[in-house]
């Protein structure tokens, strides 16, 4: 697709990062949903990366970021647009933002105002919500300063041992076709768009299918997983980003964006941890590292420079009370959309990545549940024709009436052109066929090819599933999940075919109503910490157990601190801890809490005191030569007020 206005200089682009951690300790984490996966440190720290495209001849940008997150809620996209327009006026507003989540299941939550997602978190967390929030307005900020001409370039290719199908029974009803299309049940494409000035590379952003879950339910340090991980490799281990020095202007800035990975699973062998190796921590970094090498192969090769226009259309639906004309119900009739309600498959949790265990419900048939519903279907016509054949065990409908906001009703769906690749912004996790069916219908109305256009996942808000009409049939963990039933993706590609004949014709279209702002409503919280006391007869910052003497690179270096709670300052932008290397008569940095190679736990301890210990993985080419850990926390007294103080180990060496 070619543009006679088109010079290599039409583009200006801009990339930023900055840190969104919430709250590291007793917070509980968002994605399991088990209440006592609950924070006790960092792995590795979360992060936004924002991008800004513009075209100064039409005078359009988008910004797309990306963002270390399990998920993004209208909460966050509200408050972050609420901020930007206070400080760019309507440069950038809800058309031309898409906030997206990696999917992470390992950060904190408690940053939603619906009252589902706050249940397992002590309800909200206002520390949690600000820090991602002020973390990202901050890495648009960046963006917006960075923005300088760039040449966008595109390539795709494909990555087939970084996923698995985990719900292949449903993805086996579907018609031959589709399933033709994906002959390994899993979407093997990856995407790399690349930002590049001066002939150099400066950012990429890649798109692939698969959950961001191979860390466990098990683990309760913050991790950005393996999309995470990958994003990290390419930036600090290749890359040589330094979070703390370059924040501000970082040479190089890789996002791993999610796409249509609802039914798709990193978790090779079928079970939780397992696969390729029964090693989580490893499976992160496995899954990770075969992201990136597949981005880097893309990067390394030929890629097309991209030529085209900066557009986007958003539109607000009401996917509780939608009618589906027959043209995309795929059975000649018109149907509509029910309210929102959940299925007992949804409460089983999926098996691959992280069941409930829970004992009343199975994926697949729950009998008793099974009989009541078909009582009420019985009863209920529009209920039926909306929800059937679904277990109906939690009717959200309901408890958004009686119970609070409890889950959203009013969705934004958006689509964004940058060059010849679209995006299509979908509120929820999509399955891959889902995904298809989305891209084809937008692709065949704006002429592109389709592997140019990707759905977009997990963006700007979040409305649980999204799959097909016959995957729905078989109601697995993620048909169940599918809240407003059978006709919810038929529904989504009758408005994403209206957003793309829209912006196929140059014409804009009405923004709808969108959801309440739900920002002024009380929200339950019990985040209020109790003082601070140091273990007995230490002070804070005392080294409790020192490392050994000496190690060989490779080994594990562990050192224990009296510490206090640190959520007392969350220290966004900055770090927990350093290990140092004595250099030409200074102590130089080599990590912080943000590498691979370190970890930060807290534990409590007796009469609100706390236990610090850091681990150093010591990687097997660390130089030879004289080494220490440090500490930085933060203390409260009965008065409130806050003092910093750090802690420092006795030197030790490290022999190759």
């Amino acid at each position: 697709m070619s543009d006679t206005n088109y010079s290599t200089d039409r583009h200006r682009v801009g990339r930023a990062i900055a840190d969104i951690t919430g709250e590291p300790a007793e917070a509980g984490m968002l994605g399991y949903g088990m209440a006592d996966q609950k924070s006790t440190g960092i792995h590795t720290r979360l992060r936004s990366r924002a991008f800004v495209f513009a075209d100064p001849i039409t005078d359009r940008r988008v910004l797309l970021i990306v963002n270390d997150l399990p998920l993004i809620f209208s909460s966050i996209t509200q408050e972050v647009l609420r901020r930007l327009a206070g400080r760019f006026g309507d440069t950038y507003h809800e058309s031309n933002v898409m906030i997206t989540a990696t999917h992470t299941h390992c950060g904190p939550g408690g940053y939603s105002h619906h009252t589902l997602y706050n249940k397992t978190t002590d309800g909200f967390r206002p520390a949690t919500f600000r820090a991602i929030v002020e973390g990202i307005v901050e890495a648009v900020e960046r963006a917006h300063e960075d923005l300088a001409p760039a040449t966008i370039r595109l390539a795709h290719g494909e990555l087939r041992d970084a996923s698995v199908n985990r719900s292949r029974a449903a993805f086996d009803r579907n018609p031959q076709a589709d399933k033709d299309f994906f002959p390994d049940a899993i979407d093997p494409q990856t995407t790399l768009l690349r930002i590049d000035r001066d002939g150099e590379p400066v950012g990429a952003i890649d798109w692939f299918a698969a959950h961001n879950t191979s860390m466990t339910n098990r683990n309760t340090l913050i991790s950005g997983d393996n999309k995470g991980y990958a994003a990290y490799h390419w930036e600090r281990v290749v890359e040589g980003v330094d979070y703390l020095m370059d924040s501000e202007d970082p040479d190089f800035v890789a996002a791993f964006a999610q796409t249509n990975a609802g039914d798709v699973s990193p978790n090779l062998d079928g079970a939780p941890g397992h696969g390729p190796t029964n090693d989580e921590v490893e499976n992160t970094r496995i899954i990770g590292t075969r992201q990136y090498e597949a981005a880097a192969k893309l990067s390394d090769g030929y890629m097309a420079r991209m030529a085209g226009d900066i557009d986007c259309r958003l539109i607000h639906v009401d996917l509780s009370a939608m009618t589906v004309s027959a043209e995309f119900t795929g059975d000649g009739s018109e149907h509509r959309t029910g309210k929102p309600a959940a299925g007992a498959s949804a409460l089983a949790g999926a098996a691959f990545d992280g069941p409930t265990n829970w004992k009343t419900f199975h994926e697949g048939r729950n009998p008793l549940w099974d009989w009541m519903s078909k009582l009420a279907y019985r009863f209920g016509a529009k209920l039926r024709d909306a929800q059937a054949p679904k277990t109906i065990v939690a009717p959200s409908s309901v408890l958004n009436r009686f119970g609070g906001p409890y889950v959203q009703e009013i969705a934004p769906v958006q689509l964004i052109r940058i060059g010849e690749l679209y995006l299509i912004g979908i509120p929820g996790e999509v399955t891959i066929t889902a995904g298809l069916r989305l891209r084809r219908t937008v692709a065949q109305i704006v002429g592109a090819e389709l592997p140019n256009v990707l759905v977009a996942g997990y963006a700007n808000a979040y409305i649980h599933y999204i799959t097909t009409p016959e995957e729905y049939d078989e109601q697995r963990y993620e048909g169940a999940s599918t809240l407003f039933g059978r006709w919810e993706l038929p529904a989504l590609q009758q408005v994403a075919a209206g957003l793309a004949t829209a912006m196929r014709d140059g014409v804009p279209v009405s923004p709808g109503i969108a959801a309440p702002d739900l920002a002024d409503l009380p929200k339950p919280t019990k985040t209020t910490l109790p003082p601070d006391f140091p273990p007995g007869g230490k002070h804070f910052g005392d080294v409790v157990t020192e490392p050994e003497g000496s190690y060989r690179a490779g080994q594990k270096i562990v050192a224990e601190f009296a510490g206090a709670h640190p959520n007392r300052d969350l220290h966004r932008g900055g770090t927990y801890l350093m290990v140092q290397r004595y250099e030409s008569g200074r102590w130089r940095v080599i990590a912080d809490d943000g590498d691979w190679s370190t970890t930060f736990r807290w534990t409590r301890g007796a009469a609100s005191s706390s236990l610090v210990t850091i681990t150093w993985n010591s990687p097997a080419d660390t130089p030879q030569g004289r080494y220490r850990i440090r500490y930085y926390g933060d203390s409260a007294s009965h008065s409130g007020e806050r003092i910093p103080f750090s802690g420092t180990t006795q030197e030790f060496e490290v022999s190759s």
